[in-house]
């Protein structure tokens, strides 16, 4: 495995993580795929083992970057205990899901969802559109966020950002929430990939089930290092720039993986 890749990918992964509040595996996903392909493995089970390592190594990055976040005071802890049952749930299935669907559609499915949330980001307003809904509705939603999260192998952040905005939560609270929101997530995510890739054959070398260690290790070293670097700069970028960021980004990586089908 490509050892300086993987640490420039922690690095990316881990200042997005506090800059934007997305856990990083948007940006680790389609790195960590690309890197398995290049030792042989199908993109089928490439993409299962990005996805379940990628949910990981959130787990870490997320509680450096909720660290930071509330240091600020910036994290709306209130909407995070009405939000966190319903992402474990949902979580949960999607990687359930995420067993079961074959791993050329779950390549297609990301690939889309990554040039759905780009375009979004691009193209959207900072100002609020409505108010934060019903505690009933607001669980609902997250049990929805939870799934596609562990579908898609995220920490939630490309979906709870956005939608957290539209509810009229300022965008500097909202990514730390949905930094704080990604960790349930992670946690719920990773165990049910761990469970549903034990008896995956052809799995590479010193993985749990569909978690490799040595790639987790390795995003992880340099991820911890930069996540608090990005939580600190989105308390000081304009907020418009942040999404801008985050829409160029996700277009680059969509872009780089889908020429794997050409």
């Amino acid at each position: 495995m490509d050892l300086p890749m993987l640490l420039v990918s922690g690095a990316v992964a881990g200042t997005l993580a506090g800059l934007l509040g997305i856990g990083g595996g948007i940006i680790i996903v389609p790195i960590v795929t690309l890197l398995f392909e290049t030792q042989g493995l199908a993109h089928g089970l490439a993409i299962k083992m990005a996805l379940g390592t990628s949910l990981a190594t959130i787990i870490v990055t997320a509680v450096s970057s909720i660290y930071t976040h509330h240091r600020k005071a910036a994290v709306d802890w209130t909407l995070f205990k009405i939000m966190a049952p319903g992402v474990l749930v949902g979580s949960l299935i999607g990687a359930g899901l995420a067993d079961i669907i074959p791993g050329e559609t779950l390549y297609v499915a990301f690939v889309l969802f990554m040039y759905l949330v780009s375009a979004q980001m691009a193209l959207s307003r900072v100002s609020a559109h409505g108010t934060l809904p019903g505690n009933l509705v607001l669980t609902g939603v997250s049990t929805g966020v939870g799934m596609i999260s562990a579908l898609m192998g995220i920490g939630g952040g490309s979906l709870n950002v956005p939608y957290l905005s539209f509810c009229g939560v300022p965008i500097k609270r909202s990514i730390a929430t949905a930094a704080a929101i990604g960790l349930p997530i992670a946690v719920s995510a990773t165990i049910g990939y761990i469970v549903g890739g034990l008896n995956e054959a052809g799995l590479p070398p010193i993985s749990l089930g569909y978690v490799n260690l040595p790639v987790f290790g390795g995003v992880v070293a340099a991820s911890l290092l930069f996540a608090p670097l990005g939580a600190t700069l989105a308390h000081k970028l304009p907020d418009q720039l942040l999404r801008r960021l985050f829409a160029i980004f996700l277009f680059v990586l969509a872009s780089r993986m889908s020429l794997n089908f050409l």
